[in-house]
């Protein structure tokens, strides 16, 4: 349970929250919250089973509020799971890995390590980004969320298909 770098912290933040949409729920089961955190670059052994699913599950319910365009309440969403789950940073090697750092207390429960490692990922993105830079995408039939830290090219969608999606609508409204 390592930080490598910022971008990976948005995109971890980013993809657990997006687990829950409109779409199908991603995070359907322990196997499932075990392939997540593989596909996010977490090393074996993972062992999750459904106390850790349903404490994670509740960490993304917790994120949410972070990307609805109020920068006061992402603050006090952030600050408050930092304060709940974090430690103080410290380096570590462990299991021959390179050196990298930790902000949750070692051993702790993937659903703490989500926590802590999101929500600093999250609070200096914000800081550096401003947090109108978090976003829900806009697309009325889309519960996405993502991160646009491009200074001059604003972005409302997650995507070009729901950017395209929501224009060709427009359209045809238009044309009726």
């Amino acid at each position: 349970m390592e930080i490598q770098s910022p971008d990976r912290l948005i995109r971890l933040a980013v993809d657990l929250v997006n687990t829950r949409t409109r779409e199908p729920e991603k995070l359907t089961s322990p196997a499932a919250l075990r392939e997540f955190l593989l596909e996010h670059g977490e090393p074996e052994p993972i062992e999750v089973d459904e106390d850790d699913l349903a404490k994670v599950r509740m960490v993304r319910e917790w994120l949410r509020p972070v990307f609805e365009g109020d920068p006061a309440r992402a603050a006090r969403v952030l600050n408050a799971m930092l304060e709940r789950y974090a430690v103080r940073p410290y380096l570590s090697d462990h299991d021959g890995t390179p050196w990298h750092v930790h902000v949750a207390r070692p051993g702790a429960p993937w659903a703490d390590w989500l926590a802590a490692t999101t929500a600093l990922g999250l609070a200096t993105f914000g800081a550096a980004h401003g947090f109108e830079a978090l976003h829900l995408c806009a697309a009325v039939d889309c519960e996405r969320v993502f991160a646009n830290p491009a200074e001059n090219r604003p972005r409302r969608f997650c995507t070009p298909r729901c950017a395209t999606r929501t224009r060709v609508a427009s359209y045809r409204a238009r044309q009726t």
